[in-house]
């Protein structure tokens, strides 16, 4: 299991692999049109550029660059946010993490940004600049 500075997960790579397959497949299939990179779960821990004392790590990224339009989640965020939560309570965060990583994704197509102002906004808000 992932083990940053000693913290461990419940979920295995494999283990959140599926259950991310199993929410994507409760999804309307329209809504992954032009997703040409799909969603990848990555064993990586990322921290977010945002927060200079390092507390904050990015558990996905919704990207559109020169290899197209995809998902990246990073299993080793996953892990240290939620590697102690129950199966259900993983379940419903990774649910709520797919579906803000596709409305990126579909405000992306729409040629929108509310969904990343609100985040820019939220992120101001928590360290105080708003």
């Amino acid at each position: 299991m992932y083990d940053p500075k000693g913290s461990k997960s419940l979920f295995s790579i494999d283990e959140v692999n599926s259950i991310l397959d199993e929410i994507a497949a409760t999804l309307p299939t329209g809504i992954f049109s032009e997703l040409n990179g799909g969603v990848s779960l990555v064993p990586n821990m990322k921290k977010s550029a945002s927060d200079p004392d390092g507390r904050l790590f990015t558990l996905g990224e919704y990207r559109h660059d020169q290899m197209g339009r995809y998902i990246v989640i990073y299993y080793g965020s996953i892990c240290v946010v939620h590697g102690s939560d129950t199966r259900d309570e993983l379940r419903e965060s990774l649910r709520q993490l797919l579906v803000h990583e596709l409305t990126h994704h579909i405000e992306s197509l729409a040629g929108e940004r509310d969904l990343e102002l609100e985040d820019k906004r939220k992120l101001d808000e928590y360290f105080g600049m708003e």
